[in-house]
């Protein structure tokens, strides 16, 4: 049974997942270049230390995604956030002088089973500073991925990621 104030984190098999997370009360903590910095170098950081492969990954004001290859034991996904909310928080909390402030919410993960759901979904990650209107082109954000994408990927493979529709994709994202 989902618990009603929260999602239900289904972690049982090794694969690729899609995940999401936001400030507490949407708060654009995050609004500055030396925050965003901040937060994706211990994204990129947490992600090594807990053996998950970032494929995408979009770092936003008030909350960010990734699509990531999890580890051998994806149950880590709560040691790696965890360890990555705690840090940042303690962070921001020391930079605004506002000990104890919550600042992370909740997060949310579907592991993603079907190859056209995954390419999908890194077109949306890679989209969405785009979709949220803080950019024009995704490509020109430095905090996320779609550039490093587009720079390291076989343009055939850019071209058939972009070519997929995300306006039917469900991902938590009404920040």
């Amino acid at each position: 049974m989902n618990w009603p104030h929260g999602p239900t984190h289904w972690l049982f098999e090794p694969g690729l997942y899609i995940v999401t997370a936001g400030t507490y009360r949407k708060l654009p903590h995050f609004d500055s270049p030396l925050r965003l910095d901040f937060f994706q170098e211990s994204l990129f950081q947490c992600a090594r230390e807990f053996g998950w492969n970032l494929r995408a990954w979009a770092v936003l004001a008030n909350h960010y995604h990734f699509v990531a290859a999890s580890s051998s034991d994806p149950q880590t996904l709560r040691k790696f956030l965890g360890k990555l909310h705690m840090q940042t928080a303690k962070q921001l909390n020391l930079l605004d002088s506002t000990p104890e402030r919550k600042v992370w919410f909740q997060f949310w993960e579907s592991r993603i089973t079907f190859e056209r759901s995954y390419l999908a979904r890194l077109n949306y990650v890679h989209h969405n500073p785009a979709q949220h209107g803080v950019v024009p082109l995704a490509e020109d954000y430095k905090w996320c991925s779609a550039s490093w994408f587009a720079r390291n990927a076989p343009p055939a493979f850019v071209n058939s990621v972009k070519s997929f529709k995300i306006d039917r994709v469900h991902v938590p994202d009404d920040f």
